[in-house]
């Protein structure tokens, strides 16, 4: 019976190996009943000799997504009748992760909705967790940034995309680059901030030798050695006025000249910009050619601030925090998220990193409190003391009792008295002291503490009891 099943599984699975991205063929009862080869390479074998259902393997749920309270593209296919898509996370072999879903809908000679291929097309970069990825995240402005990446990676569309410094407008675009057919060409990026007309010029078109003081040899511009690939424009909005001619004269007929050559060279490439200015605006104060604007503005895409995503704010930090000591050795206590969460990152995901470096260079051990967060705000206030700027004040830190409670970054200090002083504590007193400050900091949380003394539960509650 197994080998049957096995079998017939195989025969239909060789019906999807025309589509070149992971594929499903489900029933309208949700059962899988085959998978191609894509789907096998990214998301592991379906043990076929029971009855596989789509939301148990993708999802791990014990019923329909719509019923879980996530969309159901099955649900919605039989709903209209007619192809549906979605995004979801689903579980794969690396973790959770942010996958494009395509469901079409196969009717039987009777005009009835029989079968269902379910196309998978994993977003490049993207994670529901901490991994490897460097796009994490699940909050809803997260995901709808990530839908519109899946839906325009596969076309050829030029992109704009649009955000504050420092929330990944450079990761946008290559996940972009990596969902298009011209993923195995080059990604080829030029940083407009800063560049005179000269200067601008020569890095986008290149130059001849001679061509002025300096040009010793004969130079590639980026938009040649973008050739097949994508080329990304970050800080559109930095390109000098007296340039913006050249480049929409590129865009419009793909055809340049090098500094200093009569030679008509022809590139083929995706345009994906970035900008953190209001160019609608600059157009209308002259200093951005309208022109060029409704050329590069062919699908918009809002990169979300922190601010609007504070709910990936915990599994963001642990992100960071992983890739800087390369595992789970530090961990935030829950008051040190909500000191973070009060704050207002200017630059947004960039200076949360740099502040979570800090907190590592000035914590005592490797648990990170609201404490060692406001030394870092201190270290800022320093800074901003300098510039004559306003300092930054955590309202979280006077507000919530839970704050005031979390351990010092001091807390060996703390613990132990003056050397003056002849009374000693014992060790064992001392580790109870610790730990009880470290609960106090984790609002009683008695996993995540164990979690970050690295013992089980059942270590953590003898050494409250005081029992080895």
């Amino acid at each position: 019976m197994q080998l049957i099943a096995s079998n017939k599984a195989r025969d239909l699975g060789a019906m999807l190996e025309g589509y070149e991205c992971p594929a499903i063929l489900v029933s309208a009862d949700y059962e899988i009943l085959a998978t191609n080869q894509h789907y096998r390479d990214s998301f592991g074998e379906i043990e076929f000799t029971k009855t596989p259902r789509c939301y148990e393997v993708s999802h791990g749920y014990s019923k329909p997504c719509d019923q879980s309270g996530e969309d159901c593209p099955l649900g919605a296919a039989v709903a209209s009748g007619h192809k549906e898509r979605v995004l979801h996370i689903h579980q794969t072999p690396r973790g959770r992760e942010h996958v494009d879903v395509e469901m079409l809908p196969i009717h039987n000679a009777e005009g009835d909705l029989a079968y269902f291929v379910e196309l998978l097309r994993p977003v490049p970069l993207a994670s529901g967790e901490v991994s490897t990825q460097e796009l994490v995240g699940s909050s809803p402005p997260f995901e709808k940034m990530l839908e519109k990446i899946a839906r325009v990676g596969a076309t050829d569309a030029s992109v704009l995309l649009l955000g504050e410094s420092g929330t990944g407008k450079e990761l946008a675009a290559r996940a972009i680059h990596l969902a298009s057919k011209r993923s195995t060409k080059p990604m080829v990026t030029l940083e407009c901030a800063g560049l005179s007309d000269s200067l601008f010029e020569s890095e986008l078109f290149g130059h001849v030798k001679g061509a002025f003081t300096g040009a010793q040899n004969n130079k590639k511009g980026l938009v040649e050695l973008a050739h097949g690939g994508t080329l990304f424009l970050d800080e559109l909005g930095d390109i000098p006025l007296g340039m913006q001619v050249k480049l929409l004269r590129l865009l419009e007929t793909g055809t340049f000249r090098p500094v200093g050559s009569g030679e008509v060279k022809t590139s083929n490439f995706r345009l994906i910009c970035a900008t953190h200015k209001n160019l609608l605006a600059m157009v209308n104060a002259g200093e951005f050619r309208n022109d060029l604007f409704y050329r590069i503005n062919v699908f918009p895409i809002a990169i979300p601030s922190l601010a609007e995503r504070l709910s990936d704010l915990p599994v963001l930090s642990k992100a960071i925090l992983s890739r800087f000591a390369g595992g789970d050795k530090y961990h935030l206590t829950s008051s040190a998220i909500r000191t973070l969460a009060a704050y207002r990152f200017r630059g947004n995901i960039r200076e949360l990193r740099n502040l979570l470096y800090r907190a590592i260079v000035l914590a005592d051990t490797n648990v990170i409190d609201s404490r060692v967060i406001e030394l870092c705000f201190e270290e800022d206030n320093l800074i901003k003391a300098s510039k004559g700027d306003q300092p930054i004040h955590s309202d979280s830190a006077q507000s919530d009792p839970a704050v005031a409670r979390a351990p010092t970054t001091g807390l060996l200090d703390a613990l132990i008295p003056n050397k003056e002083e002849t009374q000693w504590p014992s060790l064992k007193d001392l580790e109870r002291s610790y730990i009880e400050a470290m609960l106090a900091a984790q609002d009683g949380d008695k996993a995540a503490v164990a979690a970050a003394l690295g013992v089980s539960e059942r270590s953590l509650y003898r050494k409250l009891s005081g029992k080895r």
